[in-house]
Protein backbone atom coordinates (compact mmCIF):
# COMPACT_ATOMS: atom_id res chain seq x y z
CA UNK A 1 0.00 0.00 0.00
CA UNK A 2 1.52 3.30 -1.13
CA UNK A 3 1.26 6.57 0.92
CA UNK A 4 -1.96 7.84 -0.63
CA UNK A 5 -3.37 4.34 0.53
CA UNK A 6 -2.62 4.73 4.49
CA UNK A 7 -3.92 8.02 4.45
CA UNK A 8 -7.26 6.63 3.26
CA UNK A 9 -7.34 3.21 4.88
CA UNK A 10 -6.84 5.03 8.45
CA UNK A 11 -9.33 7.64 7.92
CA UNK A 12 -11.93 5.14 6.58
CA UNK A 13 -10.92 2.84 9.13
CA UNK A 14 -11.32 5.56 12.00
CA UNK A 15 -14.96 6.87 10.48
CA UNK A 16 -16.32 3.60 10.64
CA UNK A 17 -15.72 2.68 14.05
CA UNK A 18 -17.65 6.29 15.02
CA UNK A 19 -20.96 5.80 15.27
CA UNK A 20 -23.73 8.93 14.48
CA UNK A 21 -24.97 9.29 18.52
CA UNK A 22 -21.50 9.30 19.30
CA UNK A 23 -21.10 12.47 17.84
CA UNK A 24 -24.11 14.02 18.74
CA UNK A 25 -26.17 13.05 15.30
CA UNK A 26 -29.52 11.90 14.79
CA UNK A 27 -30.25 9.08 12.09
CA UNK A 28 -33.95 8.94 12.17
CA UNK A 29 -33.86 5.51 11.62
CA UNK A 30 -31.91 5.57 8.60
CA UNK A 31 -30.33 2.36 7.14
CA UNK A 32 -27.43 2.56 6.82
CA UNK A 33 -25.26 0.38 3.81
CA UNK A 34 -21.69 0.42 5.89
CA UNK A 35 -21.12 0.89 10.17
CA UNK A 36 -20.00 4.47 11.10
CA UNK A 37 -20.32 7.71 10.22
CA UNK A 38 -20.89 8.46 6.31
CA UNK A 39 -18.35 10.38 4.64
CA UNK A 40 -20.29 13.43 4.47
CA UNK A 41 -20.92 13.56 8.42
CA UNK A 42 -17.58 13.26 9.34
CA UNK A 43 -17.14 16.24 6.30
CA UNK A 44 -19.74 18.17 7.94
CA UNK A 45 -17.97 17.72 11.38
CA UNK A 46 -14.87 19.15 10.41
CA UNK A 47 -15.89 21.94 8.41
CA UNK A 48 -14.85 21.12 5.36
CA UNK A 49 -16.71 20.08 2.11
CA UNK A 50 -17.65 15.93 1.37
CA UNK A 51 -15.93 16.51 -1.97
CA UNK A 52 -12.48 17.45 -0.39
CA UNK A 53 -12.65 15.10 2.42
CA UNK A 54 -13.22 12.32 -0.18
CA UNK A 55 -10.73 12.76 -2.38
CA UNK A 56 -8.53 12.87 0.96
CA UNK A 57 -10.03 9.48 2.19
CA UNK A 58 -9.52 8.47 -1.67
CA UNK A 59 -5.69 8.98 -1.95
CA UNK A 60 -6.51 11.62 -4.53
CA UNK A 61 -5.27 14.73 -2.59
CA UNK A 62 -2.11 14.58 0.02
CA UNK A 63 -2.60 18.30 0.39
CA UNK A 64 -4.61 18.73 3.74
CA UNK A 65 -3.57 21.75 5.82
CA UNK A 66 -2.16 21.04 9.25
CA UNK A 67 -5.43 23.05 10.26
CA UNK A 68 -7.53 20.75 8.14
CA UNK A 69 -6.23 17.49 9.52
CA UNK A 70 -6.41 18.53 13.46
CA UNK A 71 -10.30 19.44 12.49
CA UNK A 72 -10.75 15.83 10.91
CA UNK A 73 -9.11 14.48 13.89
CA UNK A 74 -11.23 16.35 16.38
CA UNK A 75 -14.23 15.00 14.44
CA UNK A 76 -12.91 11.44 14.61
CA UNK A 77 -12.49 11.90 18.21
CA UNK A 78 -8.77 11.20 17.86
CA UNK A 79 -6.06 10.92 20.95
CA UNK A 80 -3.23 13.02 21.05
CA UNK A 81 -1.10 10.16 19.57
CA UNK A 82 -3.76 9.01 16.92
CA UNK A 83 -3.32 13.19 15.70
CA UNK A 84 0.36 13.06 15.29
CA UNK A 85 0.00 9.90 13.74
CA UNK A 86 -2.76 10.80 10.84
CA UNK A 87 0.06 14.25 10.33
CA UNK A 88 2.87 11.83 10.03
CA UNK A 89 0.74 9.83 7.48
CA UNK A 90 -0.14 12.78 5.21
CA UNK A 91 3.87 14.42 5.79
CA UNK A 92 4.38 11.09 3.90
CA UNK A 93 2.05 11.26 1.36
CA UNK A 94 2.99 15.05 0.53
CA UNK A 95 6.65 14.20 0.40
CA UNK A 96 7.63 10.96 -1.23
CA UNK A 97 11.15 9.67 0.17
CA UNK A 98 13.75 7.00 -1.71
CA UNK A 99 14.22 3.81 -0.44
CA UNK A 100 17.42 3.89 1.87
CA UNK A 101 18.68 1.20 3.76
CA UNK A 102 18.39 1.86 7.17
CA UNK A 103 21.55 2.24 9.71
CA UNK A 104 22.45 -0.09 11.54
CA UNK A 105 20.96 -0.44 15.36
CA UNK A 106 23.38 -0.49 18.40
CA UNK A 107 22.97 0.19 21.71
CA UNK A 108 25.18 3.19 22.81
CA UNK A 109 28.09 2.64 25.26
CA UNK A 110 26.26 4.45 28.02
CA UNK A 111 22.95 2.52 27.46
CA UNK A 112 24.76 -0.59 27.55
CA UNK A 113 26.69 0.32 30.84
CA UNK A 114 23.06 1.40 32.23
CA UNK A 115 21.45 -1.87 31.34
CA UNK A 116 24.56 -3.96 32.56
CA UNK A 117 24.45 -1.94 36.12
CA UNK A 118 20.74 -2.27 36.67
CA UNK A 119 21.12 -5.89 37.85
CA UNK A 120 18.07 -5.67 40.40
CA UNK A 121 15.69 -4.08 37.83
CA UNK A 122 14.78 -5.93 34.58
CA UNK A 123 15.65 -3.87 31.32
CA UNK A 124 15.56 -4.56 27.79
CA UNK A 125 16.58 -2.09 25.48
CA UNK A 126 14.34 -2.65 21.75
CA UNK A 127 14.81 -0.83 18.44
CA UNK A 128 12.47 1.20 15.64
CA UNK A 129 11.08 -2.74 15.09
CA UNK A 130 10.86 -3.97 18.46
CA UNK A 131 14.13 -5.95 17.48
CA UNK A 132 15.90 -6.56 21.13
CA UNK A 133 19.22 -4.62 21.03
CA UNK A 134 20.39 -5.42 24.56
CA UNK A 135 18.95 -6.95 27.83
CA UNK A 136 20.39 -7.50 31.37
CA UNK A 137 20.33 -11.13 32.80
CA UNK A 138 16.73 -10.73 35.13
CA UNK A 139 15.40 -8.41 31.83
CA UNK A 140 16.10 -11.94 30.14
CA UNK A 141 14.98 -14.10 32.84
CA UNK A 142 11.86 -12.73 33.35
CA UNK A 143 10.65 -12.04 29.66
CA UNK A 144 11.89 -14.49 27.62
CA UNK A 145 14.34 -17.35 29.20
CA UNK A 146 13.65 -19.78 26.64
CA UNK A 147 15.07 -17.91 24.09
CA UNK A 148 19.20 -17.33 23.90
CA UNK A 149 20.09 -14.64 25.87
CA UNK A 150 23.43 -13.58 23.72
CA UNK A 151 21.18 -12.99 20.95
CA UNK A 152 20.85 -9.35 21.09
CA UNK A 153 24.76 -9.53 20.37
CA UNK A 154 24.18 -10.74 16.85
CA UNK A 155 22.06 -8.78 15.01
CA UNK A 156 20.92 -11.71 12.60
CA UNK A 157 19.88 -13.52 15.70
CA UNK A 158 18.35 -10.91 17.57
CA UNK A 159 14.80 -12.04 19.61
CA UNK A 160 11.84 -9.10 18.06
CA UNK A 161 9.49 -8.75 20.60
CA UNK A 162 6.47 -8.25 18.05
CA UNK A 163 7.25 -11.62 16.72
CA UNK A 164 7.85 -13.21 20.35
CA UNK A 165 4.29 -11.79 21.83
CA UNK A 166 1.89 -12.94 18.37
CA UNK A 167 3.53 -16.30 17.22
CA UNK A 168 5.64 -17.34 20.21
CA UNK A 169 3.93 -19.45 22.62
CA UNK A 170 5.60 -19.44 25.59
CA UNK A 171 5.59 -15.31 25.84
CA UNK A 172 1.92 -15.78 24.74
CA UNK A 173 1.40 -17.94 28.04
CA UNK A 174 3.45 -15.34 30.53
CA UNK A 175 0.91 -12.77 29.43
CA UNK A 176 -2.53 -12.99 31.82
CA UNK A 177 -4.38 -10.55 29.36
CA UNK A 178 -2.24 -11.61 26.04
CA UNK A 179 -4.90 -9.29 24.15
CA UNK A 180 -4.11 -6.35 26.29
CA UNK A 181 -0.47 -6.46 25.57
CA UNK A 182 -0.82 -7.86 21.64
CA UNK A 183 -2.90 -4.35 21.06
CA UNK A 184 0.23 -1.80 22.56
CA UNK A 185 2.44 -4.19 20.48
CA UNK A 186 0.53 -3.40 17.39
CA UNK A 187 -0.29 0.26 18.37
CA UNK A 188 3.60 1.01 18.52
CA UNK A 189 3.99 -0.50 15.34
CA UNK A 190 1.12 1.44 14.15
CA UNK A 191 3.37 4.50 15.08
CA UNK A 192 6.57 3.57 13.45
CA UNK A 193 4.95 2.50 10.21
CA UNK A 194 3.61 5.56 10.13
CA UNK A 195 6.81 7.70 10.35
CA UNK A 196 8.79 5.18 8.46
CA UNK A 197 6.63 3.13 5.42
CA UNK A 198 9.88 3.29 3.46
CA UNK A 199 11.94 0.95 6.00
CA UNK A 200 11.82 -2.84 4.08
CA UNK A 201 12.43 -4.64 7.21
CA UNK A 202 9.62 -2.80 9.09
CA UNK A 203 6.91 -3.61 6.10
CA UNK A 204 8.51 -7.23 5.86
CA UNK A 205 7.59 -7.82 9.72
CA UNK A 206 4.48 -6.22 9.16
CA UNK A 207 3.87 -8.83 6.21
CA UNK A 208 4.70 -11.90 8.31
CA UNK A 209 3.05 -11.40 10.91
CA UNK A 210 -0.23 -10.50 9.29
CA UNK A 211 0.41 -13.52 7.30
CA UNK A 212 1.15 -15.70 10.42
CA UNK A 213 -1.29 -14.62 13.01
CA UNK A 214 -4.84 -13.82 12.23
CA UNK A 215 -5.10 -11.51 15.57
CA UNK A 216 -2.29 -9.71 13.95
CA UNK A 217 -3.98 -9.27 10.70
CA UNK A 218 -8.03 -8.59 13.11
CA UNK A 219 -5.81 -5.79 15.09
CA UNK A 220 -3.54 -4.53 12.43
CA UNK A 221 -7.13 -3.50 10.06
CA UNK A 222 -8.44 -1.63 12.90
CA UNK A 223 -5.66 1.49 12.22
CA UNK A 224 -5.49 2.17 16.30
CA UNK A 225 -2.55 3.80 17.17
CA UNK A 226 -0.53 3.73 20.88
CA UNK A 227 1.80 5.31 22.33
CA UNK A 228 2.67 2.72 25.17
CA UNK A 229 5.01 4.86 28.12
CA UNK A 230 3.63 2.91 30.60
CA UNK A 231 1.86 -0.04 31.50
CA UNK A 232 0.59 -2.73 33.91
CA UNK A 233 0.84 -6.42 33.55
CA UNK A 234 0.00 -9.06 35.14
CA UNK A 235 2.70 -12.08 34.51
CA UNK A 236 2.13 -16.06 35.18
CA UNK A 237 6.11 -16.97 35.17
CA UNK A 238 7.19 -20.36 34.46
CA UNK A 239 9.95 -20.53 37.66
CA UNK A 240 8.58 -17.82 40.08
CA UNK A 241 4.84 -17.64 39.69
CA UNK A 242 2.52 -14.60 39.34
CA UNK A 243 3.01 -11.48 39.87
CA UNK A 244 2.19 -8.19 38.52
CA UNK A 245 4.66 -5.77 36.94
CA UNK A 246 5.10 -2.31 35.81
CA UNK A 247 6.81 -1.91 32.38
CA UNK A 248 7.71 1.81 31.61
CA UNK A 249 9.53 2.98 28.30
CA UNK A 250 11.96 5.56 28.38
CA UNK A 251 13.60 7.27 25.11
CA UNK A 252 16.62 9.59 24.80
CA UNK A 253 16.49 12.56 22.93
CA UNK A 254 20.09 11.41 20.54
CA UNK A 255 18.43 7.87 19.69
CA UNK A 256 14.74 8.53 19.66
CA UNK A 257 13.64 5.41 17.68
CA UNK A 258 15.31 3.46 20.83
CA UNK A 259 13.21 2.43 23.80
CA UNK A 260 14.88 1.63 27.17
CA UNK A 261 12.01 -0.95 29.04
CA UNK A 262 12.21 -0.72 32.67
CA UNK A 263 9.95 -3.19 34.72
CA UNK A 264 9.40 -2.68 38.49
CA UNK A 265 6.84 -4.49 41.01
CA UNK A 266 5.22 -2.35 43.79
CA UNK A 267 6.95 -2.09 47.08
CA UNK A 268 6.50 -4.53 49.54
CA UNK A 269 4.34 -6.74 47.31
CA UNK A 270 4.02 -10.46 46.72
CA UNK A 271 5.30 -9.44 43.10
CA UNK A 272 8.86 -7.94 44.49
CA UNK A 273 9.36 -10.98 46.24
CA UNK A 274 8.99 -13.08 43.47
CA UNK A 275 10.92 -11.20 41.00
CA UNK A 276 14.16 -11.04 43.80
CA UNK A 277 13.82 -15.14 43.61
CA UNK A 278 13.69 -14.46 39.92
CA UNK A 279 17.05 -12.33 40.70
CA UNK A 280 18.59 -15.08 43.39
CA UNK A 281 18.24 -17.87 40.88
CA UNK A 282 19.92 -16.25 37.97
CA UNK A 283 22.67 -14.29 40.17
CA UNK A 284 25.57 -16.36 38.00
CA UNK A 285 24.75 -15.44 34.82
CA UNK A 286 26.97 -13.31 32.80
CA UNK A 287 26.43 -9.82 32.68
CA UNK A 288 24.48 -7.82 29.48
CA UNK A 289 28.35 -6.37 29.44
CA UNK A 290 30.24 -9.09 29.98
CA UNK A 291 29.16 -10.17 26.40
CA UNK A 292 31.01 -8.36 22.67
CA UNK A 293 29.45 -5.56 21.19
CA UNK A 294 27.99 -6.18 18.00
CA UNK A 295 29.55 -3.72 15.17
CA UNK A 296 27.46 -4.74 11.55
CA UNK A 297 24.38 -5.50 10.23
CA UNK A 298 21.23 -3.58 10.46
Amino acid sequence: MDAHGRLGAFLQARRAQLQPQDVGLQTFGDRRRVPGLRREELAMLAGVSASYYTRLEQGASCHASVEVLDAIARALRLEETERLHLRDLATVCRHRSAVRRPPAERPAPAVRDLVGALGEVPVVVTGRRSDVLAWNTLGHALLAAHVDRTGPERPADRPNMARLVFLDAHTRELYVDWTAKARAVVGNLRLVAGRHPQDARLTSLIGELTTRSPEFAGMWADHRVRACDTAEYELRHPLVGPLTVSQQTLTRSSEPEQSLVMVTTAAGSASETALKLLAQATAGAPRARDFPVATTTP
